[in-house]
């Protein structure tokens, strides 16, 4: 198969799908790889590293687009490069197409076949090609809590850390799954005093088993919930909020009851999402106020920590692309029935059900699908 890995053209995208390594493991196996120029330098891999691991490197993106059959990428697919899609082609990425309607009509129209990782489950009902990212979003998360609580920053002057002669701050974190432990593992480690909050017991009892003294755990209750907000010096939300909800976990009127100069850090990024008053943000526009309370919403922070990023996402993904183009799609598909779950478009057919059910499009369930093969 013919593998195409292109620069991605999100604003302050700099990770690449697929590190030198990956691209070596495809060569191994007798499948040929397009590298546009410049994709990986992002995450300080050059075009000579992919030469190197047998790459055709320092193509153009539309000569990567026109010579693939598999697009292995990184994020969403652009109105730029729409042009790009056709029939035959497959594309593996993120795709979010719940949050981009014209990409998800642009999918259906050109007949493509695309997976996102983000959809692809495992059997343990978690979702493993998220895992890794969410992991560095949660981390970068409170980060961002330290870099703009900086009086030079724009922030209240109050470092996010426990210090000799002062209160420790207060962290509530919500959700305790990989994006939540992440930011919780640094929150802790740097001495503030942690909520984690969840409906998930299990998770809470996990949770705490692996941290520190200084986080305690709480059940996701609207009084628990309440009091958090008061005394929280930084809230971070870490779920995922169903698209099709309308209500809201934190609502416009709840930032009253938070402190002066406190901060907000939506990892999940779902614009009025668990919380009503955020919205995608990017890294070249991080953050905005919303009645007194400072809201970080970018909606890539693992681009931050490109090279890290990169690899884990490389790891974590290649193995469905290595199954892909070994074994082509159709087959690939039988075998996999987590793969089948991150099935969006099929020759003009939308397969995920929750992109349908929002905006009231014609479904194919993808395995009444894969029994016509």
């Amino acid at each position: 198969m013919k593998i195409g890995i292109v620069k991605e053209i999100k604003n302050n995208e700099y990770r690449v799908a697929a590190v030198p390594s990956g691209v070596a493991e495809f060569v191994r196996r007798g499948h040929e790889v397009f590298v546009e120029h410049d994709a990986g330098s992002g995450s300080l891999y050059d075009d000579i590293a992919y030469k190197e691991a047998g790459a055709k490197a320092g193509l153009t993106a539309e000569e990567v687009w026109r010579s693939s059959d598999l697009i292995y990428k990184v994020k969403e697919i652009f109105p730029e490069e729409y042009k790009y899609l056709r029939e035959d082609m497959i594309v593996f990425t993120y795709i979010h197409s719940n949050a981009h309607m014209d990409q998800t009509e642009a999918l259906i129209k050109s007949k493509c076949k695309s997976i996102a990782y983000e959809d692809i489950s495992d059997d343990r009902g978690e979702w493993p090609l998220l895992s890794p990212m969410s992991e560095l979003a949660g981390k970068g998360g409170f980060l961002a809590a330290l870099h703009f609580a900086q009086t030079v920053n724009g922030g209240s002057g109050k470092l996010i850390a426990n210090v000799c002669g002062m209160q420790a701050p207060v962290v509530t974190i919500i959700g305790c799954g990989h994006s939540g432990m992440g930011a919780c593992e640094l929150a802790s480690a740097f001495g503030n005093r942690v909520n984690m909050i969840d409906i998930d017991y299990d998770a809470l009892r996990n949770a705490k088993r692996i941290m520190p003294k200084n986080v305690s755990f709480m059940f996701s209750n609207r009084e628990n919930l309440i009091n958090c907000l008061k005394e929280s010096d930084v809230l971070m939300n870490c779920i995922l909020w169903p698209k099709t909800r309308k209500d809201h976990l934190i609502n416009r009127e709840d930032l009253k009851l938070m402190k002066r100069g406190s901060i907000i850090i939506d990892v999940a990024c779902d614009d009025a999402g668990a919380i009503e008053t955020c919205r995608s943000t990017t890294h070249a526009n991080p953050v905005y106020y919303e009645d007194g309370v400072l809201h970080y919403c970018v909606d890539n922070i693992p681009s931050a920590f490109a090279q890290t990023a990169s690899v884990t996402l490389s790891n974590a993904t290649m193995p469905f692309a290595l199954a892909i183009a070994d074994k082509g799609l159709k087959q690939a598909l039988k075998d996999d029935k987590h793969l089948r779950r991150g099935l969006t478009t099929y020759d003009g057919q939308l397969t995920l059900l929750e992109t349908a059910e929002k905006f009231s499009l014609p479904y194919t369930d993808a395995n009444e699908l894969i029994r016509s093969f």
